[in-house]
Order: C-alpha cells, then sequence, then structure tokens
C-alpha cells in the first residue's frame, strides 16, 4: 500500500469520525474539551474569521468546554522577530472576544502558553516516545519550514508536532478542530497519547491518563487570499484584517485579482480568483455562491467587488465596533490572559501530578 493510500484512507477515517462527533456535540458538549488557539504573529484576518474563529464561538456558545491557547513560545521556531509578541498577543485576545468568546459567560480559558510552565514539563517524557525518524517526515513541519523559507533549522521546529501534543494533551483535550493539513500533528499527539498510555498505564494496571484527541475537520474550504493564487495570510500581504476600516477594506477589494471574463460564473478550478471572492460572499451572505454568480451575471469583476466589499463590511461591523471599545480595555484584556493563565496552570499541574504517580517519580 502506498503513502498517498495510507494518507487518503486515514483521511476518510477521520472525515467519519470528524461527523460522529458533529452530531454528538450538539447533544452532549460537556462531553468534550476542545483544544484550539493561535500563534501571536500578528492580527487575525477574514480568513481566520471564517475558516476558524466562527466556529470556535460556535462551540463555546454549544456549552462545550473550550481551551483557547497562544502559542507564544512556537513563534520561535520560525520567527525571528519576537519584539511584538506580547502586543500580537493582546490582539489576538480583543480578536476572540470581539467576535463573541465570552470567558466570563462560556466554559473557555484563554490564555498564553508561556504561563502555564507545567505544560512543558510533559515534552521531556513524550520526546521519548517518538523517533527522529518519526519528526523528520512529517508533512505539515516540512511544508512549514519550506513556507517560512528557513535555511537553518532549528531543533524547536523538528519538534514542533511533540510540543503541540503537549498543549492538547496537558488539558486532556479529546477534540481538536483542524483542517486536513493539520491532520499529521494531530495523529502525532494520538500516537503520544497511546505510547504513553501503554508504556505507564496499560502495562502497570493503572487507568489510562491521556484521552487519543480526534479532529474536527473545518466545513470551509481553504479561503485564497487577494491574490487569488495562494492561502490567505498576513505575511504574503493578500489579506484583510478584522481590524481594517471599512475604507481599507473596500480599497483592498477594490485591488483583488479576477480574469478577463465578464461573466461572472462560480467555477473554482478554471476560475479560483472570481470563485474565491463569491465564496466570501457566500460565507457573509448564507447564500450559495452559484446563485450570486448567476444574480451578477454579466456585470463584471466591478459589481462582484462592490458586493463582496458591502456583504463583508456589513458582516464585521459588530465586530470592528467591539474591537474599538475592547482596545481601549487594556486592563481588562490583561485580566482576561492572567486569569486565563492561573486557570491552564491548576489544570497543568493536576496532570503533571497524574504524571509523575503513573511514571513512579512521586517522592
Amino acid at each position: 500500500m502506498s503513502e498517498s493510500e495510507i494518507s487518503s484512507k486515514t483521511y476518510e477515517a477521520a472525515v467519519e469520525r470528524s461527523r460522529k462527533i458533529e452530531e454528538d456535540i450538539l447533544v452532549n458538549p460537556k462531553k468534550y474539551r476542545v483544544l484550539t488557539g493561535d500563534r501571536p504573529t500578528g492580527r487575525l484576518h477574514i480568513g481566520h474569521y471564517f475558516g476558524s474563529l466562527q466556529n470556535r464561538v460556535r462551540l463555546s456558545k454549544l456549552g462545550a468546554p473550550t481551551m483557547i491557547l497562544i502559542a507564544d513560545y512556537q513563534v520561535l521556531t520560525d520567527h525571528d522577530a519576537f519584539d511584538k509578541i506580547s502586543e500580537n498577543t493582546k490582539q489576538l485576545v480583543i480578536d476572540y472576544l470581539a467576535a463573541g468568546i465570552n470567558p466570563q459567560e462560556q466554559d473557555v480559558i484563554i490564555y498564553p502558553h508561556s504561563y502555564v510552565p507545567e505544560c512543558n514539563q510533559l515534552m521531556l517524557p513524550f520526546l521519548t516516545l517518538v523517533s527522529n525518524a518519526e519528526l523528520s517526515r512529517n508533512p505539515t513541519v516540512k511544508e512549514e519550514i519550506e513556507s517560512a523559507g528557513l535555511k537553518n533549522v532549528n531543533a524547536g521546529m523538528y519538534t514542533y508536532p511533540v510540543h503541540q501534543a503537549c498543549d492538547i494533551l496537558f488539558c486532556k483535550g479529546n477534540v481538536v478542530p483542524v483542517g486536513k493539513d493539520q491532520l499529521p500533528h494531530l495523529e502525532m499527539t494520538r500516537t503520544i497519547a497511546s505510547r504513553f498510555n501503554k508504556k505507564f498505564c496499560t502495562d502497570m494496571g493503572k487507568e489510562p491518563v491521556f484521552p487519543e484527541p480526534q479532529a474536527l475537520l473545518s466545513k470551509t474550504p481553504m479561503i485564497l487570499g487577494l491574490d487569488g493564487s495562494q492561502k490567505m495570510s498576513k505575511s504574503r500581504g493578500n489579506a484583510i484584517m478584522l481590524s481594517a476600516t471599512e475604507d481599507e477594506t473596500a480599497k483592498l477589494i477594490k485591488k483583488a485579482k479576477t480574469d478577463g471574463d465578464r461573466h461572472i460564473t462560480f467555477d473554482p478550478v478554471n476560475r479560483p480568483e472570481v470563485s474565491n471572492l463569491l465564496m466570501l460572499i457566500s460565507l457573509c451572505t448564507g447564500d450559495e455562491p452559484d446563485a450570486i454568480a448567476e444574480k451578477i451575471g454579466d456585470n463584471g469583476g466591478g459589481m462582484l467587488k462592490s458586493m463582496l466589499t458591502e456583504c463583508l463590511n456589513e458582516k464585521l461591523r459588530p465586530l470592528r465596533d467591539e474591537r474599538k471599545r475592547l482596545e481601549a480595555s487594556p486592563d481588562y484584556i490583561r485580566n482576561v490572559l492572567l486569569t486565563g493563565a492561573e486557570k491552564a496552570r491548576a489544570i497543568a499541574i493536576q496532570t503533571l501530578n497524574e504524571v509523575r504517580h503513573v511514571m513512579n517519580m512521586e517522592i
């Protein structure tokens, strides 16, 4: 069996498990602990909003316990610039809260990685459960190295999947919302959890410490940048930030790439640029992309961009108004982070105590 066939079967199995979780979480939200988060490399853009942030808000409002990690340590693996990590962390929290996440009313903990040292104490035992070969051939790591253009790859990049395993397992997260490209990282986490339980628990007659987390796969298609050729990314300069003004949004959309055919159709394969803008309108309005294209007809890219500008600004207006209010309350933002860190540490300390117990390291 080839590697591609194994990958295909693994993906199909993940899709089926995700479907079952999606059904069950509507009925039994407290049965799950969701782990999600971002690296503080900048503010969030509309790709983040439609791809993950809206879903986090949905899950938290359903009542699913949710841990939102701000992975500040992980910025160091492929970014030389660390002078803005603190400010970027606060801006992420503002984006989260403005979108509708409310730690005061929902079972949500927002915390920065560097403030939970107990989580990192899992790294050493976890590293003993994986081989160098397994780390080296992780396809997600390879893609991230290539994307960052790294010539000298530090060890932190190679151990990135193990670091993510610590992030997920310290709080016993059993559901992780991801896209298809992140499945190899999650498979590594599942492998580490299984090997730990087998080595230190099952064979010793003790209860397993860690769950084997499942993927909750995103249903939103990949959102291309305004250049229409690659994934939306702030580093590529092809993104619309959630914090952008309405005028800034209009100017950015006006420069978005389309094509020479005035008749607008939804054809992601042959017309990716036009189809991407139609998809964004669809995400704002709930209308099908084909129906939107039919409505625009022969009115060309001008009407397409005008419609997107109006829909996107209307969709984001409440979020942007709330952002302005939150930016004027830095003490509140800091309190959200410190309170979240305190709660996350309490969870991590309990897990670390369980780990010491099954590894016979108690004194």
